[in-house]
């Protein structure tokens, strides 16, 4: 029968495409302790879930006799599937056609399902693995990258977009994940750069490994391209997972809300001897965060970088909440450069996607020193602000300990129309901390004093019993209510829940000037 014998074609052009690169680049991959593209799709999606587009696409170049070398896919395997039964869009680039390379058809594949995810409102997820622009192909391959780019774009804001870096990822193949919202990078086998230790060393005479000059570890922790750092990629795919379990499919949703059995009146009895009596002894800000949260469960974001600001997502009651949170056991939590673009990234995510805001508040300041100032720690510190205040889902805020100076305001205080403002029994709002503020205040009075020491202690203790402590600032309404630290989970289940219909928006305008 004619209809049996192309189906049988169609088998063995399926599994012709099955094959990739081959079986020897298929050992090749494994032997490097690398998934191939679609086993990575496997390891990702519910079993039996993908649908896979465009298998049978190849190249139309003809450049350099790449006519004599055609493979179905043309490196990158391309479809949608379900995650925990939701709907998610995936490129999975394939490192044994062509060493991953992009062209022109390639490309375009990448293009057709960010623009199908776009119209049903679905994340997209891509996995890198690729040598970057397929050289033979010339301009047609940049043309590639840029229709890519621009779709990153117009994507941004509109659904979430998640990359794994698995392999290489050079040249201009790194903006993509760049304007991302979230990058992943295992320790083994990915890298990031746009140029490579070779060309370092013709243009600038430096001698650098690929690890030292784009792995995973420098990502994660010194330039904050990566926002998770892995063990493997088993471990990088199990982790998406759990962030698209945060995560609404796009922005006209809510985040999915999860059964919780956690109950909600549980008290946080840890938490009530937790802050030291020494105002300048550190506590670790997760006992706080991890106590609150439904089942201890965190979900840190950029763990490794500017450690002095802890940002995530926990649940609470089952619905999704954006913490951000300062860090006292690392640089005392003050806010730095990296600290405030770290934060402020995150704040706009959680803005775009309706995702509420827990700011959990002790900071002593913004870090000072010509290296901040003259790397410009007031245009960076702003982003902060203008996140917070340009963000319109619920936002609360908990002073825990120290709220001081311009860094008071910039963590969502009252003023940058927090909705609700708790503070612990515990909490310092004040411009400065006791000691700077006598000096400053009392200045002429200690100076002419027979005894400096004595006067300066007399009025620090004066001023810290006026401001270091939350009721001044509540008797202003600038703080809604002190709270017992034991309760702090019950009375943010109770807010958020309260704030659950917030209706707010900015003025009408294209897009506003954030200092970039």
């Amino acid at each position: 029968m004619e209809i049996e014998n192309k189906i049988q074609e169609l088998r063995r052009k399926r599994e012709q495409a099955y094959l990739s690169g081959g079986e020897d680049k298929i050992t090749s991959q494994h032997e490097k302790g690398k998934l191939t593209a679609r086993e990575r799709i496997k390891f990702l999606v519910d079993q039996d879930s993908f649908e896979e587009f465009d298998m049978f696409v190849t190249h139309e170049c003809t450049n350099f006799g790449m006519e004599k070398s055609k493979v179905l896919g043309d490196g990158v395997v391309t479809g949608c599937a379900t995650i925990d039964g939701r709907l998610v869009y995936i490129f999975s680039q394939d490192f044994t056609v062509f060493g991953g390379s992009l062209s022109k058809t390639y490309a375009e594949k990448i293009c057709k399902v960010m623009d199908m995810a776009m119209k049903v409102g679905a994340p997209v997820i891509g996995l890198n693995d690729s040598g970057g622009a397929r050289i033979q192909e010339g301009v047609d391959a940049l043309a590639g990258y840029a229709e890519i780019f621009w779709r990153n774009v117009q994507a941004s804001g509109v659904i979430p977009q998640i990359s794994a870096i698995l392999g290489p990822c050079a040249g201009g193949a790194v903006y993509s994940p760049a304007i991302t919202d979230f990058v992943l990078m295992d320790k083994k086998n990915s890298y990031m750069f746009v140029t490579g230790p070779k060309v370092v060393k013709t243009v600038l005479n430096e001698t650098i490994s690929t690890e030292d000059l784009g792995g995973a570890r420098v990502h994660a922790s010194k330039s904050g391209v990566a926002q998770f750092l892995t063990e493997n990629e088993e471990e990088t795919l199990t982790l998406i997972k759990k962030l698209v379990s945060f995560l609404p499919s796009n922005n006209m949703e809510n985040p999915p809300r999860i059964a919780c059995i956690d109950p909600v009146t549980r008290l946080c009895d840890n938490l009530a001897t937790l802050i030291p009596d020494n105002p300048n002894k550190p506590y670790d800000i997760y006992e706080v965060i991890k106590s609150i949260a439904d089942d201890g469960d965190f979900l840190e974001v950029a763990k490794q970088y500017a450690q002095n600001i802890v940002v995530g997502y926990v649940r609470l009651n089952g619905q999704t909440i954006g913490v951000v949170a300062n860090q006292p056991k690392v640089l005392a939590g003050v806010l730095d450069i990296n600290a405030s673009v770290k934060a402020s990234r995150f704040v706009r995510f959680c803005d775009a996607f309706n995702i509420p805001l827990l700011v959990l508040e002790d900071v002593p300041g913004f870090l000072p020193g010509s290296n901040q100032e003259h790397n410009g720690i007031i245009r960076h510190g702003a982003k902060l602000l203008y996140a917070f205040a340009e963000a319109t889902v619920p936002k609360i805020t908990v002073i825990l300990r120290k709220a001081y100076g311009g860094a008071y305001c910039v963590m969502n205080s009252r003023h940058m129309r927090a909705d609700v403002v708790y503070a612990w029994p515990s909490a310092e709002i004040a411009v400065m901390g006791p000691q700077g503020a006598v000096e400053i205040i009392f200045r002429k009075e200690v100076k002419e004093a027979e005894n400096p020491t004595q006067v300066l202690k007399q009025k620090e203790e004066e001023y810290r019993n006026k401001f270091a402590n939350p009721y001044s600032a509540a008797s202003k309404g600038y703080v809604d209510d002190i709270i017992e630290p034991a309760r702090t989970r019950v009375r943010l289940i109770r807010a958020f829940e309260m704030l659950a219909t917030k209706k707010d928006s900015n003025p009408p305008r294209k897009h506003g000037n954030i200092p970039l």
